[in-house]
């Protein structure tokens, strides 16, 4: 007797097993993109307080010259944005997104935790806790355990890279995406039929499968070499820029994308970091770039789509001596999208003077990152249930999202 393959071994490991039942139901609402800065971005030569007069005696050598000022060359000064804050030259390419009020900017944002730990404040914060014993799922994992949007889709949520971000650990199975030619198995017709038959014997009759399989039929069409996005954006050729391209051909390929984890790493600058050019405003022309160009390939979809950016903590408000900065607290938040109250900074500012800063000298946290993503869930996820989904807090919402 010839035996008949195992169904289950056919499956690749890219693809997840759908069984869960989560307890609330709500429209699908927007498609979330979270890019992570890991390492700890240095929000002030980000978002720079060039109307505090405390950053420059703070930062002797690495700070970003004030927009007036005329001893230095005009593309090495900051970019003024409301007259106190301005944006490191090298994030120039975001300036249309501010402009058109589809960025917001959330400054001396922050968690709780002081550690100052890059493993236990990223455990931290993606899991959404405050301590160790809070739940080991992460936030994104709850909130799509907590919410039937009637979406079967195997590409529900998807991490960019060789695994899932910590983020989306939870109940509901997620896929880890390194390139969406992986969904083509090497372009092998037998292995496409074995795939397809395995797919109809394990889900016969269920929607799910039948989601898989319309899913795949698109994916097969899909090449990210041949795609051309819209409005003749240029991603940049690095892994940052092919994430959030590959991202954009998800979305607008309609698979039941409904939210992408992004890491962007590199960010812990403890030796020369660099000022207006160096080692970070590399980085930050990257992360520049790339979401330029995404907001511009998605403008028809901008309605449907929120992006958050975020890290683990900032760093120390005083730069060490070796033309770096090293481990702090308060950080910052970018929130980009079709129905952000844009073009503005949000939060409250705490100060730079000595008695303002916290810790060994470190910039305050007067927003907590949980009431800018519980803003997010709440107005554009169309999820409530927040205890769900931080446990043990009452996020406080903001008006950085119009409805």
């Amino acid at each position: 007797m010839i035996s008949q393959p195992n169904p289950i071994k056919l499956i690749p490991g890219w693809m997840p097993r759908l069984a869960f039942s989560p307890k609330n139901s709500a429209p699908r609402g927007d498609t979330l993109v979270v890019i992570f800065l890991r390492g700890a971005a240095d929000v002030l030569n980000m978002i720079v307080p060039h109307g505090e007069p405390a950053y420059y005696q703070l930062r002797p050598t690495l700070n970003i010259p004030r927009p007036d000022d005329r001893g230095t060359n005009t593309q090495d000064r900051v970019i003024d944005l409301d007259g106190f804050f301005g944006i490191h030259p090298a994030l120039a390419a975001l300036q249309l997104a501010w402009q058109q009020e589809h960025l917001a900017i959330i400054h001396a944002c922050g968690a709780p935790d002081e550690s100052r730990s890059h493993f236990k404040a990223m455990e931290l914060m993606e899991r959404g806790v405050d301590d160790e014993r809070g739940p080991a799922s992460g936030w994104i994992g709850r909130h799509l355990a907590s919410l039937d949007t009637g979406n079967y889709s195997p590409l529900r949520a998807v991490g960019i890279g060789f695994s899932p971000q910590r983020s989306l650990g939870g109940s509901v199975p997620v896929s880890a995406l390194q390139s969406i030619t992986d969904f083509h198995l090497g372009g092998d017709p037998r292995q496409l039929q074995q795939m397809r038959q395995a797919l109809e014997t394990i889900h016969a009759g269920h929607h799910a499968g039948l989601d898989t399989l319309a899913m795949m039929d698109v994916l097969q069409k899909l090449t990210p070499e041949s795609y051309v996005p819209s409005r003749q954006s240029q991603y940049p050729e690095s892994e940052f820029g092919i994430a959030l391209k590959q991202t954009a051909m998800l979305i607008k390929a309609e698979v039941g994308l409904e939210v992408a984890a992004i890491d962007l790493g590199g960010w812990d600058t403890h030796f020369a970091q660099g000022a207006s050019t160096g080692l970070m405003a590399n980085l930050l022309r990257d992360l520049a770039e790339g979401l330029a160009a995404f907001h511009a390939d998605m403008h028809d979809h901008l309605n449907r789509l929120t992006i958050v950016t975020m890290s683990e903590f900032g760093r120390r408000a005083a730069e060490n001596g070796s033309f770096g900065t090293d481990h702090g607290h308060g950080s910052m938040m970018m929130v980009l999208g079709g129905h952000v109250n844009g073009g503005k900074i949000h939060g409250r500012w705490p100060g730079l003077q000595d008695d303002q800063l916290v810790g060994p000298g470190d910039l305050d946290v007067t927003t907590d990152y949980r009431d800018v993503l519980a803003e997010v869930i709440v107005k554009r996820l169309n999820n409530p249930v927040l205890n769900d989904i931080f446990p043990n807090y009452t996020p406080s919402l903001g008006e950085i999202l119009r409805i």
